[in-house]
């Protein structure tokens, strides 16, 4: 992020709506490549990530403001769309969850709360991403700092090089997304730039565990009639089978799409199935080949 005005929306609120659409999108479309250019540091996050979390540690996420409200919405989707259970991914947010929906007065700036909350949650064995787009906030640097202390892996996302938050964290994720159209509304480039790096990382490591097969989400929990649809065409992508087929397999598997998957591929029952996914560690992968 800088601290520089966009030379391209100075005259912004004197001109049509149609040229402010356009401005938006032209700053917008910097970002995708900013994040490219973090590629190597990212997949080195999630391998990281992924052996924290292959031996009992947690990802925690931590921010303020705008950077923790894109945390929690990262977090938030990880359960429904990879049947995670809720506390493997967790957020520690300034001010609290009230601060998820209004500002908190000072909560940013304080340190010894940061500090505090990580403390009661964070083990060695964890992993720690802090969230700021200046780099600079300080609940967040101190939160990381604690988590260095402790023992837990730690990785930055910031648009500042150089920003304390890079500086402090292991694996420092910085996409430089350059000023903002609006000077210093960090929801937009330096936010569109976080979703899309926590997109990244939380997906990688979600593969990395063996949540997804091909590219299909093999532990989504199916909860209403549009994820049971979506659940029966997993099962038959992923088994090669017909739609009664998969319907049917979802049935006897109480709606676990990776058992359905086994019993519909190998034509065996549910214990049967739960037998083979045991003796392959849960990988559906190392089971059902190619």
């Amino acid at each position: 992020m800088s601290q520089d005005r966009l030379e391209a929306s100075l005259d912004i609120d004197r001109r049509p709506t149609l040229d402010i659409v356009r401005i938006i999108q032209q700053q917008d479309a910097l970002v995708p490549p900013a994040v490219a250019a973090e590629a190597e540091r990212i997949a080195h996050a999630i391998d990281q990530i992924t052996d924290r979390l292959s031996h009992g540690g947690r990802l925690f996420y931590i921010g303020a403001g705008t950077s923790g409200r894109i945390a929690m919405l990262d977090a938030a989707e990880l359960p429904p769309t990879f049947g995670i259970d809720r506390d493997l991914v967790r957020v520690i947010m300034a001010g609290g969850e009230r601060a998820y929906f209004a500002a908190v007065e000072g909560a940013e700036d304080d340190e010894d709360a940061a500090i505090e909350a990580v403390t009661a949650e964070v083990r060695a064995d964890d992993a720690v991403i802090g969230v700021a787009a200046s780099g600079t906030t300080p609940y967040t640097v101190a939160a990381i700092r604690r988590s260095n202390m402790i023992g837990a892996l730690t990785v930055g996302i910031t648009s500042q090089s150089g920003s304390p938050l890079a500086s402090e964290a292991d694996i420092a994720i910085v996409p430089n997304t350059g000023p903002e159209v609006i000077m210093g509304s960090t929801r937009m480039k330096s936010g569109t730039a976080q979703k899309l790096v926590l997109n990244a990382i939380s997906t990688g490591v979600m593969i990395r565990l063996g949540r997804v097969y091909s590219n299909l989400m093999i532990d989504m929990p199916a909860t209403n009639e549009k994820l049971r649809s979506r659940a029966a065409r997993m099962v038959e992508l992923a088994a090669g089978v017909t739609r009664p087929a998969a319907v049917q397999a979802l049935r006897d598997a109480a709606g676990n799409v990776r058992l359905a998957t086994v019993m519909a591929r190998k034509k065996v029952s549910a214990e049967e199935a739960r037998k083979l996914l045991e003796e392959h560690r849960g990988s559906l992968r190392e089971l059902l080949g190619a």
